[in-house]
Formats: structure tokens, sequence, C-alpha cells
């Protein structure tokens, strides 16, 4: 299993990471508040890289964020 620690610092460190995970979560098909609507398998090949599953249903991303 890989895993990938995401931090971001500053305003313009929070903005890069803000668009960084709007697009990993389109990606997979993630949807803003967690739940999974993708359309194919492949988007969950590698989902457990980014995100961690909480509750069965709802998927968290791995990011510290510093401001």
């Amino acid at each position: 299993m890989r895993e990938i620690v995401h931090v971001q610092a500053g305003q313009c460190g929070n903005q890069i990471g803000s668009k960084f995970w709007e697009v990993i979560s389109d990606e997979h098909g993630i949807q803003p508040d967690g739940t999974y609507q993708g359309e194919t398998d492949l988007q969950l090949e590698r989902i457990d890289v980014y995100y961690n599953e909480a509750n069965c249903t709802k998927e968290i991303c791995s990011t510290c964020c510093f401001g």
C-alpha cells in the first residue's frame, strides 16, 4: 500500500492545495461531501493512495493545512 502525505502552507500553498484536491477528487469520482459517484472501476483502482475510507461510505483525504 502506498500513501501520500500532502502538506500545504500559507495562502498560496492552500490555494494550490485546494485546486489539487479538486482535480484529484474529480479524477477519482469523489463528490465534495466525500461520497463516490464515479463511473468506472478504474477510478477506484488506486484511490487508497489519496483517500482513507470512513464509515464505509465516505472518502477522507490525507492533508495538513497551515495558514
